[in-house]
């Protein structure tokens, strides 16, 4: 059965020639001219894929993405803005509501059918990448059953977010909308100094949290979230996980303890900073590294990542990674590294 494509757009002609584009190539076509029409046409129809434009008269795009997120039948709908607007605020903003991507007008048939192509692909991949974090939900919630089973339907109603590279998840001072976990990829969190120098506060894998502190603080990011390579995401509403930690204690315990580690492990960061030497610093991140992925001999960085992590230049970490190598630590070949000898890293002096 061919899919099916909402197009909401207020411009007849771009509507309808993007209409004529996709239905040669086999999709079935829903038109929209308004953004109340649209979302009417979404709820009755459940297209696999909305593409709509952001400044409409009477309902503009991000209204229309705001209703349907609210909808548990169309929140999980793959969904690309068309916009003639290309600033930074516009896509923070799409991004941050849910927007699956962007299309700036005018663009022609072979980005549009790659951005759509592109959507569906990543969505079927992503499947079992979402399956596999559900059954990974017992460790977080292991006291409470009922609460396991309620923490996995309410990740398997949310959407599934896609971050490009170095996309930025979230900013320092944002207000959190509840807390993510990584599906798919890496994110790290990072502060910047006065001299526009970076500081790595934290390294995000698949089948971790991010704003756990910020939720249940109740205050705004105090890092920024940033994608370090392609990858996906799932936002818990921050007002359903919050109910859903009244309602089981057990898994509002375990919230904690994750909250305890994120403490306990900057407060370790901010020590090592404030006592510890360049080689120890450094030696310390990678086995940090180490253990974050699954204690895993060889794992990829940059030496750009190296230097936020430990706080230290970036010339610094080539040289330091340079006396490891020929003092039999470690072995690198470009940005992978492999760890020779862990205990000695572990016991570096200082």
């Amino acid at each position: 059965m061919s899919k099916c494509i909402l197009i909401i757009e207020d411009n007849n002609d771009i509507r309808e020639s993007t209409a004529e584009i996709l239905e040669l190539t086999g999709y079935k076509i829903l038109q929209a001219a308004n953004g109340k029409l649209g979302v009417d046409m979404a709820l009755q129809h459940k297209p696999d894929l909305i593409l709509c434009d952001i400044m409409m008269p009477e309902l503009d795009g991000y209204g229309v993405l705001y209703l349907l997120s609210k909808n548990a039948e169309t929140d999980a709908i793959p969904f690309i803005f068309l916009t003639a607007k290309a600033e930074r605020v516009d896509f923070r903003k799409g991004m941050e509501m849910g927007a699956d991507d962007y299309l700036t007008k005018p663009f022609d048939e072979i980005e549009l059918l790659s951005a759509i192509e592109s959507r569906f692909t990543k969505k079927e991949k992503l499947q079992a990448y979402f399956s596999r974090s559900l059954q990974n939900l017992e460790h977080l919630a292991g006291g409470s059953k009922n609460g396991t089973a309620e923490l996995k339907e309410l990740i398997a109603s949310r959407k599934i977010r896609q971050i490009k590279k170095k996309q930025i998840l979230y900013y320092d001072g944002d207000t959190p909308q509840g807390v993510y976990i990584v599906l798919e990829g890496s994110i790290k969190t990072l502060k910047l100094a006065e001299d526009g120098r970076e500081l790595m506060t934290g390294l995000y894998k698949t089948d971790d949290y991010l704003g756990v502190n910020s939720l249940l603080l109740n205050a705004p990011f105090t890092d920024t979230a940033e994608a370090m390579e392609d990858t996906a995401v799932c936002l818990l509403p921050k007002e359903l996980v919050l109910t859903m930690l009244d309602k089981y204690p057990d898994l509002g315990r375990d919230f904690l303890k994750l909250l305890a580690q994120n403490i306990h492990e900057k407060e370790e960061q901010l020590i090592e900073l404030a006592y510890n030497s360049v080689r120890k610093r450094l030696a310390q991140v990678l086995v940090r590294l180490s253990k974050q992925n699954h204690d895993a001999a060889e794992f990829k960085v940059s030496r750009e990542e190296l230097a936020a992590m430990a706080g230290i230049a970036t010339e610094t970490v080539s040289r330091t990674l340079t006396d490891f190598k020929e003092e039999g630590l470690i072995e690198k070949k470009g940005a992978v590294i492999h760890i020779q000898d862990l205990s000695r890293l572990i016991k570096m002096k200082n």
